[in-house]
């Protein structure tokens, strides 16, 4: 008798000898199969893929400048510095009030570090920099993997929440899954050291002077050590005072006989926070967010249970007028894609082997099937070569591959199931099926990989992204293809011939008549057809050519949409109000009440909490955003859009403001602007008329809601020039800038650590003195000889306007004048008209 391996009838190769070596093709599937599932287990899981982008900034702090102020003295010394260097495409930068920050966007390819060290080593060059401006720092943008954010609330001060909010971290920390925590929506600790002019003239003392005081007063520093004969000996002058009462105790003046003024004598000393007009509350109440990262090998599951589990012993010790909610799980959206992916695959595999068995037979659409499972699997033995990890985007591609994945099995087992109806034996029909129907098979699958093969040479951080589709699906495929033609064939070709008794004969007899009965109709109805569809072949292609034809003019019509990504509804919604900037933070909370108000009437009446989670809301300087924390999907009675419209309209119009947007899609792939245009030009003025105008014809169309023109008034901002006779008493410039920056910002006497937080010890007038125009002309300045002049006689005084923020593009000022558009299909067509009018 001849063994399978030795039939001579189809020809030779590895489709052969496989097939005649059945334990070889079930130890490659079982290798395939638990191999993966091992590998599948260590493969970095997160929610969206870790990628470093190519930019490289350089931020530069300058405590107290203005914008334009941060452009003229910071920006364009290190756009000039950067711009030239090898490896730069583009330079872009922001000044903001007291900060500047210089983005350097590399070209493809380029070295990241390298270019890192030559922007740094420009940076460092530039001697220019003002005085009062902190040391530049220069970094690699990287995105921090966020998972969970809690908010821990109730009606304490500040103070009370800071702290337990730090202790609430530390506990955090202790559990070995959580390594990296942030909090936010705090301001940063300060030691406000506050005296009057007054008191100054008394004791015959400046700011500085005192800053000066405080600084000599407070030090901890190493004095080396004694070599003794017993062992070394350290020495230490150990004289910090680290909060404000300690700070008190110093003597800033010291009699001829031993008598002292104390700081506390002289000054109020507030052991606090910084002065900025930033509040944050959730569901009414004061509120501190804390913010935990994934990092290293840890995965979003096992950081978020890790954080549910400390917050649900948290909960049962918390002290009474405190909360803790967990808030923005991102861990619950790869939970949700995770089990979408294993929904489909299974319910794929389902149908695949339903289908199969009712056309052809049940054990061929056993061993069909089973590929999803070894391409899934055997796909993770190549994922690390092409560095991709478990997350959103390479579920995304998984799913993708799902519906296209076992094609070439399938196609290889129906023409194996072909040869076996002709009467060849079950290995025959195997082998020579599978070697039929290859070089097909492996030109179709060839075509389904290059048809992702565009979406690796996608540029930027979207092609950081997209690039995993490709890989995914690849590496998908390659596995499906040597399953379809090497363990395929093998398990086929040792099939017996089986005979049922009972019910199944019944069964399988039906499914015989079903199968012979589609063979049957595929011969008399579709063959007809084919043949008739091929002898007026040039009738069928003009037909073709026309379907095509009407596509593309229905495409250029403009009567089908195009936006880049979909709108797609967030779990909360959201609207930002933007005041003139300068406003007085009261003006800024009664917009922030209306808005939280009218957000608590919406949900009162539709539904309350089973509607909203939470209402959380913060205010930095001129603008305030209220958020409205949802429920799930399936069990909120209005969907996020429509509570963001009836918000809108409880709203209403609100006087006086610059912006105000309301979010649907806010944290979503579709979110932001449905316009925005950037406009650029040498000429300032030029440029804020263009946006002007730009805004204006915008608000022709109905479709476009929520317009910014980009720009902003900006703070009343009062200029100085030095008089004559300032001159001649000695006075400079710099000097009569010193003693304004000392009186109103703070002459900075100490900058030392408070557990993680870094805390500034600063001299200034008190508040009382800073809150008006009167104050700053009754100003003393004090001249080099010691004599007082009033400020007012110093300078000349002149009112203008400083820019809120200024961007710039390539060495030109750029603004951005954005819309959203209501249906968002309609934006670009509205920008397609603007352009042409």
């Amino acid at each position: 008798m001849t063994h399978p391996s030795q039939d001579p009838s189809p020809s030779r190769g590895p489709i052969h000898w496989m097939a005649g070596h059945s334990v070889a093709a079930n130890l490659l599937m079982v290798v395939l199969l638990i191999g993966g599932l091992i590998y599948s287990a260590q493969v970095k899981k997160e929610v969206f893929p870790d990628f470093d982008l190519d930019i490289i900034t350089v931020s530069v702090p300058y405590p107290g400048a203005s914008p334009e102020e941060v452009e003229r003295s910071i920006l364009l010394a290190v756009e000039e510095a950067v711009s030239g260097l090898e490896g730069v495409d583009k330079v872009t930068s922001q000044a903001r009030e007291g900060f500047g920050t210089v983005s350097v966007e590399m070209l493809e390819g380029s070295d990241r570090q390298r270019l890192a060290q030559e922007v740094r080593a420009e940076v460092d060059r530039i001697a220019s920099f003002p005085a009062d401006a902190e040391d530049p720092l220069v970094t690699i943008v990287a995105h921090k993997r966020g998972v969970v954010s809690l908010v821990l609330y109730g009606d304490q001060d500040e103070r009370t929440l800071r702290a337990y909010a730090e202790y609430i971290r530390d506990l955090l920390l202790q559990s070995e899954a959580i390594t990296q925590i942030e909090l936010a929506a705090v301001r940063d600790y300060e030691i406000a050291i506050e005296i009057p002019q007054s008191t100054l003239r008394n004791y015959d003392l400046t700011l500085d002077e005192v800053a000066r005081r405080i600084r000599s007063a407070s030090v901890d520093l190493p004095g080396g050590a004694i070599k003794a004969a017993s062992g070394d000996v350290l020495l230490r002058m150990k004289e910090q005072r680290d909060t404000g009462r300690e700070l008190g105790r110093i003597p800033v003046i010291t009699a001829d006989d031993g008598t002292q003024v104390l700081l506390e004598d002289m000054a109020l000393i507030k052991d606090g926070f910084v002065e900025t007009d930033y509040s944050t509350t959730y569901n009414g109440q004061p509120a501190v967010l804390i913010e935990v990262y994934r990092v290293g090998d840890q995965t979003p599951i096992t950081v978020s249970n890790a954080v549910r589990q400390v917050v649900a012993d948290l909960k049962q010790t918390l002290p009474a007028g405190l909360s803790v909610d967990l808030r923005n799980d991102r861990s619950e959206n790869y939970r949700q894609r995770l089990g979408l992916l294993m929904k489909n695959g299974f319910m794929g595999l389902g149908l695949v082997f339903l289908l199969l068995a009712l056309f052809l037979e049940p054990r061929l659409a056993f061993w069909v099937s089973l590929g999803i499972p070894i391409s899934f699997l055997g796909s993770f033995y190549l994922l690390p070569v092409g560095d991709v990890s478990i997350n959103m985007i390479s579920m995304f591609a998984f799913i993708v591959t799902l519906g296209i994945v076992v094609d070439d099995a399938i196609v290889v087992g129906e023409n194996i199931y072909n040869e076996r109806r002709k009467g060849s034996p079950w290995f025959t029909a195997a082998v020579k099926g599978a070697q039929d129907i290859a070089v097909p098979v492996i030109f179709s699958v060839l075509t389904n990989m290059v048809a992702f093969v565009p979406m690796l040479f996608v540029p930027g951080a979207m092609g950081k992204i997209f690039r995993l589709v490709p890989v995914v699906v690849i590496s998908v495929f390659s596995i499906s293809l040597i399953e379809s033609l090497l363990i395929l064939p093998a398990h086929l070709g040792h099939q017996k011939q089986r005979r049922t008794w009972g019910p199944l004969n019944a069964l399988a007899m039906a499914q015989q008549r079903f199968s012979n009965a589609f063979i049957r109709n595929v011969r008399t109805k579709y063959g007809p057809l084919l043949a008739l569809v091929l002898r007026w072949r040039y009738v069928s292609m003009g037909i073709g050519v026309a379907i095509l034809l009407i596509s593309i003019g229905y495409i250029r019509s403009g009567r089908l949409g195009f936006e880049l990504f979909p709108k797609i509804e967030s779990d909360f919604a959201r609207v930002t109000a933007t005041l003139p900037f300068g406003s007085a933070f009261q003006k800024t909370a009664v917009v922030e009440r209306r808005l939280v108000e009218a957000a608590k009437a919406v949900v009162a009446e539709n539904g309350g909490d089973m509607l909203s989670e939470g209402i959380y809301a913060n205010i930095s300087n001129n603008v305030t955003e209220v958020r409205v924390y949802l429920t799930l999907p399936k069990q909120r009675p209005l969907s996020t859009g429509e509570l963001t419209e009836l918000w809108r309209k409880r709203v209403g119009s609100i006087p006086g403001l610059e912006a105000l947007k309301f979010e649907s899609d806010a944290g979503g792939p579709g979110r932001g602007d449905a316009i925005s245009v950037e406009l650029s030009h040498t000429d300032v003025g030029v440029l804020e008329k263009a946006s002007a105008e730009l805004a204006a014809a915008f608000h022709f169309y109905p479709e476009i809601v929520d317009v910014d023109d980009g720009f902003s008034p900006g703070k009343q901002q009062i200029d100085f020039q030095v008089r004559p006779e300032a001159r001649s008493l000695g006075l400079t410039a710099d000097t009569i800038a010193r003693q304004l920056r000392y009186a109103y910002y703070g002459a900075e006497a100490l900058r030392q650590q408070r557990g993680r937080s870094e805390v500034r010890v600063m001299v200034r007038l008190p508040k009382s003195e800073r809150i008006s125009e009167y104050y700053l002309e009754q100003m003393l300045l004090r001249t080099p000889s010691g004599g007082e002049l009033p400020l007012k006689n110093a300078v000349v005084l002149e009112r203008g306007r400083a820019y809120t923020d200024i961007d710039r593009r390539d060495g030109r000022r750029v603004v951005t004048v954005s819309a959203d558009a209501r249906p968002r299909s309609k934006a670009g067509q509205v920008l397609a008209d603007l352009t042409q009018g």
